[in-house]
């Protein structure tokens, strides 16, 4: 065994770091599916003696937890698609269309990526009050719109600079458009880069917790990180029905990854070969 841990020592990193991600998870999984008796007896550490799901059920009916998942999923994926579409006209604009100014544009997207998000809470929280927005979903899609595709379009315009410019020419030669290069040359060739920021917006709007917090405060337009972080001062959850909330919680955007775990490869992929 430790022959060859020496021998593959960046192997033995990877497999050691999977297990400190994953550990976390099966103990919550355990836990969720224990009995308050048994989790008091035995501990989290034990394994259960039995499915117990009146924890997970009894989380579910608590929070309306259909209506949070439905809130998170709109919300997620609008922003998802919305900035992606952003991120590719700007990029367009920047990486292809050359425009004056470009290293200052660029700088003011990587400037947008380094504010934190409690600078944001005040103005976001006032401008919404004042166009009547304040407690919508759309709200807050319209930030995380804004939010993501400055990321967004930092990257893309970096990918698109080095786009080969005789596949432009020759399908302007043919008579297309500016809109139709876009869509129709550019776009599918840097699809598996596209897909890949769209996995990353969808997961990472999933687990904001501070701005739909203050942005979303009725129970019908909560999402599904804004549930778990208010139940978790109550008094009168087990740790049973905390650790249902937490698998609950993670399962979707886990599900998620795995779904599209084929497209962040392809992209991650096709970005090295390139």
């Amino acid at each position: 065994m430790m022959t060859a841990v020496r021998k593959y020592p960046v192997l033995a990193a990877l497999a050691l770091g999977a297990l400190f991600m994953v550990l976390p998870f099966v103990v919550v999984a355990m836990n969720a599916v224990k009995s308050p008796d048994e989790y008091s007896a035995d501990g989290p550490l034990s394994l259960p003696d039995g499915l117990y799901l009146d924890g997970l059920a009894d989380f579910w009916e608590r929070v309306n937890f259909g209506e949070k998942l439905w809130n998170s999923v709109l919300i997620s994926g609008s922003v998802a698609v919305l900035a992606v579409v952003l991120s590719i006209l700007s990029a367009y604009a920047i990486g292809i269309g050359r425009i004056k100014g470009r290293p200052w544009v660029l700088a003011f997207f990587v400037l947008a990526n380094m504010l934190p998000q409690e600078s944001l809470v005040y103005p976001v929280y006032y401008l919404s009050k004042e166009v009547g927005l304040y407690d919508t979903r759309l709200s807050v899609i319209i930030v995380f719109t804004v939010v993501q595709s400055a990321f967004g379009t930092y990257l893309l315009s970096s990918v698109l600079s080095g786009f080969p410019r005789e596949i432009i020419e020759a399908a302007r030669i043919d008579g297309a458009t500016k809109s139709q290069v876009l869509w129709r040359v550019v776009v599918p060739v840097s699809r598996p880069t596209i897909g890949v920021l769209m996995v990353l917006f969808f997961i990472w709007t999933w687990n904001e917790f501070l701005l739909p917090l203050v942005m979303l405060v009725s129970n019908d337009v909560q999402t599904v990180s804004v549930a778990l972080g208010v139940l978790q001062g109550q008094r009168d959850m087990d740790a049973t029905m905390t650790n249902a909330a937490a698998l609950l919680g993670v399962l979707p955007s886990i599900a998620f990854f795995l779904i599209f775990q084929r497209t962040l490869t392809r992209g991650i992929a096709a970005g090295a070969v390139k």
